[in-house]
C-alpha cells in the first residue's frame, strides 16, 4: 500500500512530497504528530521545493556570467561603500513600486559588474525574471535575429523580462541599428527596469553613437528618472590580488546616488 502512494506522489509530480516522504514518516512517529501536522509538513515541503525550482529556472535564464550577491559584498574593506544605497536595492523598489531604469557608471575593474548581477541574483529570488547581457552580446544576439528571422520574438522577450541587465555599454561604437533598438527597449519598457553598466557618463555616450538625434533620445531615456550610480577608485580586481598576495587593504569604492 505505501509503495502504491509512493508511485501515485510521483505520477502526480509532488517531487517535494516524495523527497521528503521517508523524513516526514519518521518525524511523525517520533513525535507522535496528528494527520493534518504530518500532511501540513509534506504540502509545506511541496510548496518549498517548487519555489527552490522557480528560483533556480529564473537564474539559469539570466544567464549571469559570475556568482554575486549582496552578502558578498566585502564592507569590512576600507572604502566609502554606501551602505544605504544598497540597502535601498535590496527593497527592489526600482522593479515593483515605481520601476526605473539604472545607470551604474565607474572606470574597468571597480565591481560594476558584480553589482549589477547581485541585483539580478536578488530580484531572481524574490519572483522577478532577469536576462543579463554583456553589451556584445547584447549586439549579437539582435543582429542575428534578424538574420535568422526570431527578432521579434527577441524584441517581445527582451521587452517583458522584468530586469534587463546590459553590462558594459562603451566598449564599442554601437551600431546605427542597435543605438535604434535600445530606443525601442527603453521606450517599450517604460512600466520595467533596465539596467545598464558601463564606463561612460551619458555626457561621454558622443564616443559610442554618432547620430545625435538618436542620442539625445537614448541619453533623455536614461537621464530622467533613472537612478544613477557612481563606483570610484582604481581596479578592485587589482587590489584584490594584491590583498591576496600581500595582505593590502582593499581599494577604495563609492557608490553614490546623486
Amino acid at each position: 500500500m505505501f509503495e502504491q502512494t509512493r508511485n501515485q506522489i510521483c505520477e502526480l509530480k509532488l517531487f517535494g512530497m516524495l523527497k521528503s516522504l521517508d523524513h516526514r514518516l519518521q518525524e511523525s512517529i517520533s513525535q507522535g504528530w496528528s494527520p493534518g501536522e504530518f500532511l501540513s509538513a509534506l504540502t509545506t515541503d511541496e510548496k518549498n521545493y517548487r519555489e527552490v525550482m522557480k528560483i533556480n529556472r529564473r537564474l539559469k535564464a539570466a544567464s549571469f556570467r559570475t556568482q554575486a550577491s549582496f552578502e558578498m559584498i566585502d564592507y569590512t574593506a576600507k572604502r566609502t561603500l554606501n551602505k544605504e544605497v544598497v540597502k535601498d536595492l535590496m527593497q527592489m523598489n526600482y522593479i515593483k513600486a515605481s520601476p526605473r531604469n539604472i545607470m551604474i557608471v565607474g572606470p574597468t575593474g571597480v565591481g560594476k559588474t558584480f553589482l549589477s548581477t547581485a541585483l539580478g541574483n536578488h530580484a531572481c529570488h524574490h519572483g522577478y525574471s532577469t536576462i543579463f547581457l554583456g553589451i556584445s552580446v547584447f549586439i549579437e544576439k539582435l543582429l542575428m535575429a534578424r538574420t535568422d528571422g526570431t527578432y521579434l520574438r527577441v524584441r517581445d522577450k527582451l521587452i517583458k523580462i522584468d530586469l534587463l541587465i546590459i553590462d558594459d555599454i562603451g566598449l564599442k561604437k554601437l551600431p546605427a541599428q542597435i543605438v535604434q533598438d535600445l530606443h525601442d527597449l527603453l521606450e517599450e519598457r517604460q512600466d520595467k527596469c533596465t539596467l545598464i553598466t558601463t564606463q561612460l557618463p551619458l555626457k561621454n555616450w558622443n564616443e559610442i553613437i554618432d547620430d545625435e538625434l538618436a542620442l539625445d533620445t537614448v541619453v533623455d531615456k536614461l537621464q530622467h528618472g533613472s537612478l544613477h550610480i557612481e563606483i570610484k577608485g582604481d581596479s578592485y580586481r587589482k587590489t584584490k590580488g594584491k590583498k591576496e598576495k600581500l595582505d593590502t587593504h582593499s581599494v577604495p569604492v563609492e557608490i553614490s546616488n546623486p
